[in-house]
């Protein structure tokens, strides 16, 4: 179908079937579904008539190709026009399969295994009947008491559009037409999602436009530069309107700034939630507002479809408005090839084949492997295959390990920890200890005595994964009391200990890194997470993975993250005692574990530092080298970090900027050169005026393998 024929089909259609395609209901809704159109509770008030079903534009929450197939066949009988749902869903991080959360997939550096992981998300969702993922989600962090840090890559702004980037082609390939394997990606959520004050999720955004352009905005902008089709729109405010409802942000930023002509929808419920944050009075004014703003579709609220005819009719709306969003889903339902197959990807038979594939495992496992961080190792890993193993703590049988966001995944399927070690090992000895967040006596004695004959105890802790994703925000951050107690009660034994930690934030390590001889940041693994985890602890996978979140060391310091702006009156030396200083009187102000960090089983020396020239001009490029060199037993991968500092700028500038890296394989004793080049394009920022450009003056380069433990070099820009 081209451009000429959905003109004409938008022209055949009513007001009211117009209004009907900026409709997204749940499955349950339409006939052919599970419950056959049988609404009840809360759906059931929101007033929806039969007509209205029989003429809206998408659906989500629902898959498996049985289902979709049936849906649509019911939908297409009674839908005049014979215009095709969408179908869309929340594939994260994997649809079945399940990879490690996104801020385990960024601690892996790996741009190509991330890609990898979105195009199995996406070929499993696709022949399962889903059109649309809700993902990427870009959202910049820097506050680990957010519940949904898990879902971002980090807090970094140029490495989470290096992902963002990643993540739309995988799930999007080159041809959404023709490649029936693909899916349209949306990326969300737009804007400043990540920056809620306090760390409440849905809370107030407030921040400066130069602020939310140079930290916040470039992974949308990444994403939808590598072609991303839809937009979702943030809970938060922006400069103290909400996003759903921000004609600035939508109109004037997406549309009119960025040229984006794909299609625009709200989160859940967002339209409605105007009147509680008080921009609109009833349901009636959320809906002129959204749509005046830019909002396509809709998402589980009536606003549109009970509202927007009447402001047509009264001109508060111009129908024009509503034209333009019906185009853009019609444009969608297109690129998808719906018009011509309405059951795109849909099929029974590649679900059997397809998802859970032992390709598709393997894969899971070894992108875990990569997101793994060793946070401390006092020389009791690797470890051995002849010691005696207990595998203590609640996470040691426990398939709740895919995190949030794992829609479909089963952790019944997941491999627990357990079922990763007896991999390797018979001589296991296993117990709970206590549970994630209560713990008896019986379970303390019953743990001792299950470690007295080991020469290794395994912690396996972490968090619920209700403690985290959406709506799981939590102002304490450490590991639960009950886990802090067993880990307390076996280091009285004096054996080594190694704690495994599976969760979705950083945490406050306190109580588990000073107690324990080596920490393994495993996050929420994924399907294949017990046993990627066991093939770190053994050594058969050296850890490779480093923070792309830092670790605080107390919840008073956060938001805390390495890019931060210095002071007028900084505490350059943590060990100089002087009050009038920017500085806690308890705490030290750096994280406990910086960004970047992350340790190995072998280690490297950097030396033979090279920068090609101490002047940059705009027409001209430096280079700065360095040798890496494997100074250990084992081969390692290193991920070399450039970093960049603006020494006098128009505004205050970052300390440091992730600029470039890039990661290297080292065989024992092996060395490789790494150059980075540098650019002035690389040098810009955004002024007091909100240009986008670069100042001459002095400059700081900065390489070394996180992001505190650099080696620096000046430069000049001359222009």
């Amino acid at each position: 179908m081209v451009e000429q024929q959905l003109t004409s089909l938008l022209e055949q259609m009513t007001l009211d079937e117009k209004i009907a395609q900026l409709l997204q209901l749940a499955g349950p809704f339409y006939k052919g579904s599970k419950d056959n159109g049988e609404i009840t509770g809360p759906m059931a008030e929101m007033g929806i008539t039969l007509d209205e079903i029989e003429n809206s534009g998408s659906v989500l929450g629902v898959s498996g190709a049985e289902d979709v197939i049936r849906i649509q066949e019911e939908y297409l009988k009674t839908n005049r026009l014979g215009i095709p749902l969408l179908f869309m869903a929340d594939v994260v991080h994997g649809y079945q399969t399940i990879f490690p959360v996104p801020l385990a997939i960024g601690c892996s550096w790996d741009l190509e295994l991330a890609e990898k992981s979105a195009e199995i998300a996406a070929k499993e969702a696709a022949v399962s009947g889903v059109h649309v993922t809700f993902a990427p989600m870009v959202d910049l962090v820097r506050d680990s008491r957010w519940g949904r840090v898990m879902e971002s890559t980090g807090e970094d702004p140029y490495l989470n559009s290096e992902f963002a980037r990643a993540f739309v082609r995988g799930f999007q390939g080159e041809n959404l037409k023709e490649d029936t394997f693909k899916v349209a990606a949306c990326v969300k959520h737009f804007a400043a999602y990540g920056a809620p004050e306090g760390g409440r999720d849905y809370n107030t955004v407030n921040m400066s436009e130069r602020q939310l352009r140079e930290s916040y905005l470039p992974a949308y902008k990444a994403a939808l530069d590598e072609g991303c089709e839809m937009v979702m729109t943030s809970f938060n405010t922006v400069d103290g309107i909400p996003s759903s409802g921000n004609k600035w942000l939508m109109r004037d930023l997406l549309r009119g700034e960025w040229k984006f002509d794909g299609v625009v929808i709200s989160d859940w419920g967002a339209v409605k939630e105007l009147i509680p944050h008080g921009v609109a009075e009833d349901e009636r004014e959320a809906a002129a507002k959204s749509i005046l703003a830019g909002v396509d579709i809709e998402m589980m609220t009536a606003c549109y479809v009970k509202n927007l005819k009447q402001l047509v009719e009264t001109n508060e709306v111009d129908e024009a408005m509503i034209d333009e969003a019906v185009l853009r889903i019609l444009q969608l339902k297109q690129k998808l090839g719906l018009f011509e197959n309405p059951y795109r990807g849909a099929n029974e038979k590649l679900e059997r084949e397809v998802i859970m594939s032992k390709e598709h495992r393997q894969i899971s496992r070894e992108l875990a492997t990569k997101s793994v961080v060793l946070l401390k190792n006092d020389h009791v890993l690797p470890l051995k295959k002849e010691q005696k193993i207990a595998l203590i703590g609640p996470f040691g049988v426990s398939g709740d390990i895919l995190g949030p966001w794992s829609w479909r995944g089963s952790k019944d399927e997941a491999v627990p920890l357990s079922e990763g070690l007896l991999q390797k090992t018979s001589d296991l000895t296993i117990e709970k200890g206590c549970e994630i967040e209560t713990v008896t006596e019986e379970q303390l004695e019953a743990a001792v005595k299950s470690a007295q004959d080991a020469d290794i105890i395994v912690l396996a802790l972490g968090e619920d994964s209700e403690m985290s994703g959406e709506a799981g925000c939590r102002a304490d951050i450490r590991l639960p009391e009950s886990q802090l107690v067993l880990v307390s009660r076996l280091k009285q034994l004096g054996k080594p200990m190694v704690a495994v930690l599976f969760n979705g934030r950083p945490l406050d390590l306190h109580g588990v890194i000073d107690q324990t001889d080596a920490v393994l940041e495993a996050w929420y693994p994924g399907t294949e997470g017990g046993a990627a985890v066991a093939d770190i602890l053994f050594g058969d996978v050296n850890p490779s993975g480093k923070l792309t979140m830092s670790f605080p060391y107390s919840v008073g310091q956060v938001p805390v993250y390495y890019n931060c702006f210095n002071t007028g009156r900084p505490k350059l030396n943590p060990e100089v005692k002087e009050r009038y200083l920017s500085q806690y009187l308890d705490i030290p102000n750096e994280p406990l574990l910086p960004f970047g960090f992350g340790l190995s089983y072998t280690s490297f020396r950097y030396h033979d530092f090279i920068l090609s020239s101490d002047i940059l001009t705009s027409d001209s490029s430096l280079t700065l080298s360095v040798m890496v060199t494997n100074t250990g037993e084992v081969a390692g991968d290193e991920v070399v970090q450039l970093y960049i500092r603006d020494l006098s700028g128009e505004v205050v500038r970052p300390i440091k900027e992730l600029k470039a890296y890039e990661k290297v394989t080292l065989q024992p004793g092996e060395s490789k050169e790494v150059t980075f080049t540098i650019t002035e394009e690389q040098l810009r920022y955004y002024h007091s005026d909100l240009t986008f450009a670069s100042d001459q003056g002095s400059f700081e380069a900065y390489i070394g393998p996180d992001s505190q433990n650099v080696t620096s070099f000046s430069f000049k820009l001359l222009k």
